[in-house]
């Protein structure tokens, strides 16, 4: 007697080369995303300055794309296990870079922020989808090693992305950083065709919780938007902070109460009762202020406290790139090789807070080989932490739930990282506001020295627009630089407690050893022990073919062990 699943369990495993050929594909639609984001970092200052937008437009523009990010990821994930990934994730492509392209021909901050909102709705469906289709043919065991290759991706992207950025804006203009990305997506979209053959899934009915999505909307956009107008349009302890935040807080709790009742819930809740998913998802959210925070206030750093063009920011951050780099390729392989995971996580951690603490003291004439020490220090605890708490994940979440317990994780990073470049946004604009208004006389003296240029600046300063510090004279450049390098590196004190917190999460988290099947062969190893349990003669048949399929029979004797590891994990 044989059953499809016994069947599907003797198929021999990918080799190294298969999986690459059929990594090809995710990794370049992983690149076109991160291109397509960092291509603009550098020129983002520039960009807001064009389109006369002050420093809330200039967090909002990364806001809303992150904001999207985080509501569509949970969405992206529960699609994913209900329907056709490859489809899905061809889907994310082309809505990501049809936005990004849109977002070229913005006339004013208002009308960028809205594509960046679509492209972020692209952009959760390839975060959490290329995740998720890599358990499906990879080990998480194996995993560790490949998840290196994505972290390499991420890294020429990041280090790529600025520097291009940065010679496009001066050289063509920051409207052409939005239509680079094209051509690589049309790659990317044909080599997903060619070269991803995702395993078949029993089909299930499909059931999308669209009340828990509106919640979630609801109640995270009135967290952001409370975060980024108090103590600016309004005072913090206000009527308006009142309603913001209560409408925030009951939409969180009626959309637990929409989950518990949910027939296919967006974001299970039963998952955090599994312990290693709970602190990873803690764990997470520190991870994603770091990453985040670090990408857009670095890039404002340099050009608007060091002077430096949209060029030399991109060549300015490339430590913080290299620690990226260096980590999660390096950390990927040693996990793979050793299959030991939780010392180099703390690591990362530790290296997170130590990031975040030293970027908080710089100064607009700190020595730069200090900074980069700083930049690096952060990159390397991000490298080490951001790919492997999914990892850990995966390894513990039931083979049925991956796609939506990888999203969860990925969702609480964006969520972490939205509400961190908010909450980092508010209190830059509202240190820059306190330093201006207590170096009036510096600026005052500034502006003395300039003659008939006086007026033509001080009306410049009065207009609210975010300014262009290195088109600046000197004398009122250095006054700017001062308060910016301050407003700056006061915003990176709010990475510091959330880093500790990310520690004290890895360092609880239970040391269970790597997995060596693929989600796929867990299914599969699931249902054949399902089968022996249930109909005796399978035993039979299981026995009498061990001397001729061995390693199949192992096989399956290690899905029974995993399976009943998986069941055990949620006790934890």
């Amino acid at each position: 007697m044989s059953t499809p699943s016994s069947d599907a369990v003797e198929k021999p495993r990918m080799t190294h080369r298969q999986v690459l050929e059929a990594l090809s594909g995710l990794l370049l639609g992983m690149f076109v995303s991160m291109l397509a984001s960092t291509v603009v970092s550098t020129s983002l200052p520039v960009i807001i300055h064009d389109l006369d937008g002050n420093q809330v437009a200039f967090t909002w523009v990364v806001t809303a794309t992150l904001l999207t990010t985080a509501i569509s990821t949970p969405i992206w994930g529960k699609l994913a296990d209900l329907t056709n990934r490859k489809v899905l994730y061809q889907l994310a492509i082309l809505i990501f870079v049809l936005a990004t392209a849109a977002a070229g021909f913005s006339q004013n901050p208002e009308m960028l922020i809205a594509f960046r909102a679509v492209q972020g709705i692209g952009a959760g469906g390839l975060a959490a989808l290329s995740q998720v289709l890599m358990a499906d043919i990879i080990s998480p065991r194996e995993r560790g090693r490949y998840m290196g290759l994505f972290g390499a991706v991420m890294a020429v992207a990041t280090i790529g992305g600025p520097l291009l950025g940065g010679v496009i804006t001066d050289a063509w203009g920051w409207r052409w950083n939005f239509f680079v990305a094209l051509p690589v997506a049309i790659i990317a979209l044909i080599l997903v065709q060619q070269t991803l053959h995702v395993p078949a899934r029993p089909k299930k009915k499909t059931s999308i919780d669209y009340l828990g999505i509106v919640l979630l909307s609801a109640a995270v956009s009135l967290l952001l938007v409370w975060v980024t107008l108090a103590g600016d349009s309004f005072e913090w302890w206000s009527l308006e902070t009142v309603l913001m935040v209560g409408g925030a807080v009951l939409g969180a709790v009626l959309f637990a109460l929409v989950e518990l009742r949910s027939r296919e819930p967006l974001v299970p809740l039963s998952l955090f009762r599994n312990r290693t998913f709970t602190l990873s998802v803690i764990a997470s959210i520190a991870t994603g202020i770091a990453m985040f925070g670090a990408s857009v206030f670095l890039s404002q750093y340099m050009q608007l406290a060091r002077g430096a063009t949209p060029t030399e920011a991109g060549v300015m951050t490339i430590p913080m790139i290299g620690g990226l780099l260096v980590a999660s390729i390096g950390v990927g392989a040693l996990i793979t090789r050793f299959g030991k995971w939780k010392a180099f996580l703390v690591l990362g951690a530790v290296f997170l807070i130590a990031g975040s603490v030293l970027l908080s003291t710089i100064h607009y004439d700190t020595d730069f080989t200090l900074v980069s020490i700083y930049m690096f220090l952060l990159g390397a605890g991000v490298g080490m932490t951001m790919q492997n708490l999914v990892l850990v994940v995966q390894n513990t979440t039931e083979p049925t739930q991956i796609g939506v317990a990888s999203s969860g994780v990925t969702f609480f990073r964006s969520l972490g990282g939205t509400i961190g470049v908010s909450v980092m946004g508010a209190a830059l604009a509202t240190r820059v506001t306190e330093l201006v208004g207590e170096r009036t006389d510096d600026i005052t003296a500034a502006l003395a020295t300039l003659g008939t240029e006086a007026q033509t600046w001080a009306a410049q300063l009065q207009s609210g627009t975010l300014p262009q510090v290195s088109a600046m004279p000197e004398a009122l450049r250095i006054v700017f630089e001062d308060i910016y390098a301050n407003g700056i590196s006061h915003s990176f004190l709010i990475a510091v407690p959330f880093a500790v917190l990310s520690l004290l999460a890895i360092v609880f988290l239970p040391n269970k050893p790597l997995t060596t099947m693929t989600t796929t062969e867990r299914l599969q190893a699931g249902e054949a022990d399902l089968a022996t349990v249930s109909v005796p003669a399978a035993m039979g048949t299981l026995t009498a073919t061990g001397s001729v399929r061995t390693v199949d029979a192992a096989a399956v004797a290690s899905g029974a062990a995993d399976a009943g590891r998986e069941h055990a994990g949620p006790k934890d």
